[in-house]
């Protein structure tokens, strides 16, 4: 059931409309002016607001103006006897959801009213759906190393341009490659991963273009690859430097032209794609060990974002402990622990040439196998794998 503020000066209005409304199932409170509209608008939650224009004391186009301020989130439609294109232009543009003139035709404001419930509650679940992946996929550190990266992706986010995220493994190149899409215009297309690592070379074609039925022995249908599942979106190609250097001739010509095509068919397919890419090899000396185009890895590059190993930015450690402590403990349904100054100075002190991953796997030790509080010793005890 949705709740809905009606704000209009003729008590007959209201009452029709809040017969109307009570019989399509929706719970209606009434206000005779603007300021007692405002005043209702803030002691509830409204999913819809019906204003009327003209009104005494406070005109609507004020009313709507204060709502917008605090919860532009939540469709206002304007009413109104005296309206005219101007009049519905200028409620438009200070954020009112649509305009409608006296005397009402009902059929279009329940349509309109059921839009405008439905546009609220699709923003509602995108946001919902936007926290849970920002808290899935945050980025802990506040080191100097870390702030230029996150100050690298709210730059360069927003465009379109080509990312190539270098680091050693286990640093988070994952991590940067999804903000980067989280942030962009992209937000809310897809966002697809391809491990050039994991993929045999025989089959890498047929994952990034796909393959039409028949094009070889086990092509039993059509499908489509990785670039048409990302149209519209992000694709991340992730470890890129163990790409074949015939696959990365399609890449070429897909960053080129934005045009791909099955394996098995000489058709070209119109995609519209932003490419990251990622990888902890040295391009420049995969290019001179004739491993890696250097035609590709210019198209690639047009940004590079390194992201920083975690022996670099170790005044994160107290950050990232606490982030795992917590996020791990609810994994294993326990309480949180505490580690102590000493602990996290040991911390401090290792050499972690596996990087966050590495790092998590011995905070989770640590939880599992210590008491309540860990200490150093704890710390010197279980930071390398039990024998």
């Amino acid at each position: 059931m949705s709740k809905i503020l009606v704000i209009d000066d003729h008590k007959s209005i209201r009452n029709t409309l809040k017969d109307i409304l009570e019989y399509e199932k929706h719970e209606v409170v009434l206000a005779e002016n603007g300021i007692e509209g405002l005043e209702q608008f803030a002691a509830h939650k409204f999913d819809a607001v019906l204003l009327d224009i003209k009104m005494p004391e406070m005109d609507g186009m004020e009313v709507l103006e204060k709502m917008m301020e605090t919860s532009p989130d939540v469709p206002v439609i304007m009413i109104s006897g005296h309206g005219n294109i101007d009049t519905a232009v200028e409620a438009i543009k200070k954020g009112a959801y649509d305009f409608i003139e006296k005397p009402l035709d009902l059929n279009r404001l329940l349509v309109t009213i059921r839009n405008g419930l439905d546009k609220k509650e699709l923003v509602t679940e995108t946001k919902i759906l936007r926290r849970k992946v920002s808290k899935t996929y945050d980025m802990i550190g506040e080191s100097e190393p870390m702030k230029k990266v996150k100050a690298m992706i709210d730059k360069v986010a927003p465009t379109d341009a080509r990312v190539l995220i270098t680091g050693e493994n286990g640093t988070g190149k994952e991590l940067v490659a999804r903000w980067l899409h989280e942030k962009s215009h992209r937000a809310g297309k897809p966002f697809v991963e391809v491990n050039c690592a994991a993929i045999p070379s025989e089959l890498i074609e047929s994952e990034l273009f796909g393959h039409e039925k028949g094009a070889f022995t086990s092509a039993h249908k059509q499908r489509k690859g990785k670039f048409e599942q990302a149209n519209g979106g992000t694709i991340f190609l992730d470890e890129i430097g163990d790409m074949s250097l015939a696959a990365q001739a399609k890449v070429l010509r897909a960053l080129q032209e934005n045009i791909i095509s099955r394996v098995g068919s000489d058709k070209d397919i119109k995609v519209d794609v932003r490419v990251l890419a990622a990888t902890n090899k040295n391009l420049q000396d995969e290019i001179k060990n004739g491993n890696f185009r250097e035609d590709l890895y210019h198209r690639l590059s047009v940004i590079i974002i390194r992201v920083p190993s975690l022996n670099e930015r170790k005044d994160d450690i107290p950050l990232l402990t606490d982030y795992f402590n917590k996020i791990i403990c609810q994994e294993l349904g326990i309480q949180p622990k505490s580690f102590d100054a000493s602990a996290i100075k040991a911390l401090q002190d290792i050499n972690w040439t596996g990087n966050i991953r590495e790092f998590r796997n011995v905070i989770e030790r640590l939880l599992i196998l210590c008491g309540d509080t860990i200490t150093e010793a704890d710390v010197r005890t279980y930071s390398m794998p039990l024998t």
